[in-house]
């Protein structure tokens, strides 16, 4: 029995162009529309990760003023004491007076540096915790998205 001519798999009458640009218009439409979806989840992380340098610096800005402001009014202690120290050696009597003052005053001066690095060292864990707020705010941020779209 010979063939059909509707059989033939090579024949172009099985070929219809209107499908072929419906599914084409269908495929553009949905890739259009994931990408607008995509550039817009795209800048609103960038926005996101914009505030976040911001909050950063600023919390380093205050950060730093806030250490340098400890460590001047340390220089600053330790100066005044250093001249009172230096005013009560100037009326030194004997030798015993003096080994006396400068015993209690290299004591004193032991136990205030033992604070002032305690005090310093807070300062120092603050700041860096200040800084790193912003960043490990935008982290778990990040870190609840990922949880929720999977």
């Amino acid at each position: 029995m010979p063939a059909k001519k509707t059989d033939d798999v090579f024949a172009m009458n099985a070929f219809d162009p209107s499908k072929f640009t419906d599914n084409f218009r269908d495929f553009a439409e949905k890739s259009s529309v994931k990408t607008k979806e995509a550039l817009a989840k795209m800048k609103e992380a960038t926005e996101e990760a914009g505030k976040t340098v911001e909050a950063t610096m600023h919390s380093a800005q205050t950060g730093a003023v806030e250490f340098g402001m400890k460590a001047i009014e340390i220089l600053r202690a330790n100066t005044e004491s250093s001249y009172a120290h230096m005013e009560s050696l100037l009326g030194v009597k004997s030798v015993a007076e003096l080994f006396e003052l400068q015993t209690a005053f290299v004591r004193k001066q032991a136990e205030t540096a033992v604070a002032q690095a305690k005090s310093l060292q807070e300062t120092s864990k603050k700041v860096a915790d200040e800084v790193t707020k912003p960043g490990k705010a935008a982290a778990e941020k990040a870190m609840s998205g990922f949880k929720l779209s999977a």
